[in-house]
């Protein structure tokens, strides 16, 4: 347990651990519900950043938040998926952080959160670090 107090483990930057955007599932704001499910089924993730065209991150949506959205009082109202955009449902408190941030900074974020979202300091979406990432380094040391 040595390893968990050192300093080196937790100034380690987020940039160092982050998965960049080009290897994200990630939707766009103005996308339909039908779209943010077809890629949430095929990534297997169940929440994904949401974007705009110019890369900031707006939020996250997930397959609760879409089910919800489309829960009716006495079916699932399939039919809403392709009339419903992602902005108007998706999930806009997230944490977040800058690529700078250190383990320690956001650590304690990552007990509650599967990753987090990345933004630099004009908001543009950079990448994600999951707890995963985090959890394999620490079982190899």
């Amino acid at each position: 347990m040595k390893f968990l107090h050192s300093e080196k483990f937790l100034d380690m930057k987020a940039e160092n651990l982050m998965i960049p955007l080009e290897r994200v599932a990630h939707v766009q704001s103005k996308n339909n519900l039908e779209h943010a499910l077809l890629v949430l089924t095929k990534s297997g993730y169940t929440a994904i950043p949401v974007l705009d065209y110019h890369d900031r991150l707006h939020g996250l949506i997930s397959t609760p938040l879409i089910m919800e959205a489309i829960l009716g009082l006495e079916r699932i109202e399939f039919e809403k998926l392709e009339s419903i955009l992602v902005e108007e449902v998706m999930n806009k408190n997230i944490p977040r952080i800058r690529p700078e941030s250190t383990l320690h900074q956001y650590l304690h974020l990552l007990v509650d959160h599967p990753f987090i979202c990345i933004e630099n300091d004009a908001g543009f979406f950079e990448g994600i670090v999951t707890r995963r990432v985090v959890l394999d380094l620490l079982t190899k040391h």
